[in-house]
């Protein structure tokens, strides 16, 4: 067989696989758009997908343009809906995501209005509480960092909670915004399924719902942060939370969730941190804070990470007052 016929094969199996890819995505974003609204959704999914393995056969043919054409003509066309998109703030949403944190700054205060303080029972057995408070950034004293695992190590959500020497922790949590009745679904994220929001709340609320409602395996870690560090990383949160109450954004499962967004917010007050493997397998962003010098160094990672275990703290607080000095007993603190 002369080289220009392997070259010839081996450039159609590769344009093959690449349609087979394309169409996939095409029929997955037709299936989730169309949600619950059957049979619209079988039938637009199962046109794409049957198109994509015509097209695809197609090109075994003497006259393969053509249906490669079609093909084409299609996929343009469902991708320049796809650019139609648009998140909004204007849905049916869960109670707890159904408001948005806004800053308003005062030179060295800050009002935060809509700051999530509820008290769970379960996940639909709630007391909702929002509340408005005022910090003052001068008073901010360290960051923590919290990681919520609840399948397998590589995979946990973020939580970054900011101590004041005057006030109670406000901590932060990106999640995704869901409509009131829909669940999560990490394959749906990547299809423009699920608005952001960004969520300050008071400890008993974001942390304990996790550990002590959900059962989830809560770590929580110091930071090696300068006041002044943890006060510019405070202010770059807010006005994310500003950003992002007046544009709206999509999630995405790899590139905009929990720890990208953190990652590129921390980035934004030191500018030389890498990029890591470890920023997407977000359970592993722990491991990379500890290689970068932001945690503990005096202690091997594996005993930092069992220290920072807090689930049977946290139940044991429960709803004390108390609660955020209580988990973090025995945690040790960066020197």
């Amino acid at each position: 067989m002369s080289g220009a016929r392997v070259a010839r094969r081996a450039s159609i199996v590769l344009l093959a696989l690449a349609m087979v890819a394309l169409g996939a995505w095409c029929a997955l974003a037709l299936w989730y758009w169309c949600g619950g609204q059957e049979p619209w959704r079988s039938l637009l999914a199962g046109a794409a997908a049957t198109g994509t393995l015509v097209a695809v056969a197609g090109l075994a043919r003497q006259r393969w343009w053509r249906p490669v054409t079609v093909y084409g003509v299609a996929v343009a066309l469902v991708l320049l809906w796809w650019a139609t998109l648009a998140p909004t703030h204007h849905r049916d949403w869960a109670p707890e995501v159904a408001r948005s944190v806004t800053a308003t700054f005062a030179g060295d205060r800050v009002v935060l209005r809509n700051v999530r303080n509820f008290t769970w029972r379960s996940d639909a057995d709630f007391d909702p509480i929002w509340e408005d408070r005022t910090y003052a950034l001068s008073h901010v004293t360290d960051v923590d960092l919290l990681m919520s695992y609840w399948m397998g190590e590589a995979i946990a959500h973020t939580i970054v909670s900011f101590g004041f020497d005057d006030a109670p922790r406000l901590a932060f949590s990106i999640e995704i915004r869901k409509e009131a009745q829909e669940h999560f679904s990490a394959l749906a994220g990547f299809f423009k399924q699920y608005e952001l929001a960004l969520i300050a709340a008071d400890e008993r609320d974001v942390v304990r719902v996790r550990s002590n409602v959900r059962g989830e395996d809560v770590r929580l870690y110091r930071l090696n942060m300068t006041p002044s560090q943890a006060a510019r990383l405070l202010r770059v949160y807010l006005e994310e939370a500003n950003t992002l109450a007046r544009t709206p954004r999509f999630y995405h499962t790899l590139t905009s969730n929990c720890t990208t967004l953190v990652f590129e917010m921390v980035r934004s007050i030191h500018p030389g941190l890498p990029l890591d493997a470890r920023i997407i397998f977000s359970g592993y962003l722990p491991n990379y804070a500890y290689a970068v010098g932001a945690l503990d160094t005096r202690l091997a990672f594996a005993r930092l990470r069992e220290l920072a275990r807090i689930h049977d703290k946290a139940v044991q607080a429960d709803a004390d007052p108390r609660f955020s000095e209580q988990i973090r007993a025995g945690v040790p603190v960066p020197q």
